[in-house]
């Protein structure tokens, strides 16, 4: 598989360059007139339906995806490429459930061996399935340092638990994370999210005596994280070094390979397993992972999202056998005695959830989605650069196979120097700014029949063809059109 990978120092000095850069984003006029002439007209059941249910949901949803400006949208139907919501209205689909959808929503495949499943013996027994054994071997298989895989229901819990067994494993307590990567909502993991820096802040509701163990080091500086592994070697050691292997936020600010060959050295160095966090990266920067992708080998891998083809249950830990051997203490035939993990879930493992998953990842391996959706990714991202040229705008287009960035504010590309604690209110104060107008963005978007992660990231599958990506542009054109500096 080709690579396909932006140079991490080129985005980052482009995406240097926006944030210095007055704002720009949806003119008040334009907006107006999409709140008006479009979500007041055309989707009042949507509308009616979250009314309603901000009276017995914080919020008025149940998912932080769905937060949409000026108020979430109520979708009833999911197929390929398209979303159908209450009131009819279709769109093109670029957020793709959060990344898990490689194949294209609802896909039939898939949804014949569910709907075979629920037939024959429902959703869940708490009991062993033959295709929990099928999902593993299948993962195994395709994931180059995966020797053995456990199901769990989600991201978050894959996270919490790889952090458990990297502790026992190293007889270390520090864990440290690559600054503004989200490993899940965990109390000892919602720190330094979103904003390299930002440490505690947005981990509202947790004592601060709870991040002790965790620190952060700044993406792409492998000086910081050497710097952070000597200060840890003094205090009992670090156990893992977490990361998301294309950037933190689904690569939103992009490390390279050598970076990542970088740290895998540094882990060997000081004793530290090296947990990459592919909840985004498995199965869609390729079926071997970004692991393969790059030629990297972590000692853990963290899944998520596809692991369950989309459906409910999708979260898993896989790792060396003399890793993972710390989830099965006491019941592997032979195997020396370790103290277990504290790891379970009752509904981890679902029939359902590995009945998709599998049919999921083998149709994904067999039909070369991976690659397909990447050659989409190249086509929309191309299309978008050259609207930004043409309307002369700040914006910063770059993918990393069907993973697409849009940058038109660069609100996570902030960063908290501490050393510098005036400047801190400055940052605060520019994010919050920013994150307002990519809020406006994504209405646009929304408005124009373009669903996409907060205005600013953007998933490709294989059920994308050239066609329907190049309708997609003229619809992000129709936005562009409509751009002027606000700020």
């Amino acid at each position: 598989m080709a690579m396909n990978q932006p140079s991490a120092a080129a985005i980052t000095r482009q995406l240097d360059e926006l944030i210095k850069k007055p704002m720009y984003s949806i003119s008040p006029a334009a907006l107006k007139d999409y709140e008006q002439n479009y979500f007041e007209a055309k989707c009042q059941k949507s509308k009616a339906a979250i009314a309603e249910a901000k009276k017995v949901i914080p919020g008025g949803v149940q998912h932080n995806l769905a937060f949409n400006y000026p108020f979430p949208l109520e979708f009833t139907k999911a197929k390929d490429v398209f979303l159908w919501d209450a009131d009819g209205n279709k769109y093109f689909d670029f957020l793709q459930a959060g990344g898990p959808t490689v194949l294209g929503s609802n896909q039939d495949v898939v949804r014949e061996h569910v709907v075979q499943l629920l037939n024959d013996g429902g959703p869940s027994t708490g009991l062993f399935h033959e295709y929990e054994y099928k999902l593993a071997k299948l993962i195994t298989d395709l994931i180059p340092n995966v020797d053995m895989f456990r199901m769990l229901g989600s991201g978050t819990e894959a996270c919490m638990a790889a952090v458990r067994v990297a502790r026992l494993a190293t007889k270390k307590k520090h864990v440290l994370k690559m600054g503004g990567a989200y490993h899940g909502w965990s109390d000892s993991l919602g720190y330094g999210i979103r904003v390299p820096g930002s440490k505690w802040t947005q981990a509202h509701g947790v004592p601060h005596a709870y991040f002790k163990y965790t620190d952060e080091f700044f993406p792409g500086d492998l000086e910081d994280l050497e710097t952070k592994l000597k200060l840890k070697k003094l205090q009992g050691g670090t156990a893992a070094v977490m990361i998301e292997p294309i950037g933190p936020e689904s690569g939103t600010r992009p490390i390279d390979k050598e970076f990542l060959l970088g740290v895998q050295e540094l882990c060997h160095k000081y004793g530290a397993l090296l947990i990459f966090d592919e909840v985004v990266t498995a199965f869609r920067i390729s079926e071997h992972g970004a692991q393969g992708y790059f030629g990297i080998s972590p000692d853990l891998t963290v899944f998520g999202k596809v692991i369950a083809g989309g459906y409910p249950g999708a979260g898993g830990l896989g790792g060396k056998h003399e890793y993972m051997k710390y989830l099965g203490a006491g019941l592997d035939d032979g195997e020396i005695k370790v103290h277990k993990a504290l790891v379970g879930g009752t509904m981890s493992a679902t029939p359902i959830s590995c009945v998709a998953g599998y049919w999921a990842i083998k149709t994904i391996a067999e039909t070369g989605a991976c690659q397909k959706a990447g050659e989409m990714g190249d086509r929309i991202t191309k299309g978008l650069k050259e609207l930004i040229k043409k309307y002369r705008l700040p914006f910063v287009a770059f993918n990393q196979e069907s993973v697409c960035h849009l940058e038109t504010e660069g609100t996570m590309h902030f960063a908290i120097d501490w050393h510098k604690p005036w400047t801190i209110p400055n940052v605060l104060k520019e994010t919050s700014a920013r994150k307002k107008e990519m809020e406006h963005m994504g209405a646009a978007y929304m408005a124009e029949g373009l669903v996409t992660l907060a205005g600013s990231r953007l998933y490709t599958s294989a059920a994308y063809t050239p066609e329907l990506i190049d309708e997609a542009l003229t619809r992000f054109e129709r936005v562009f059109q409509h751009v002027e500096q606000v700020g």
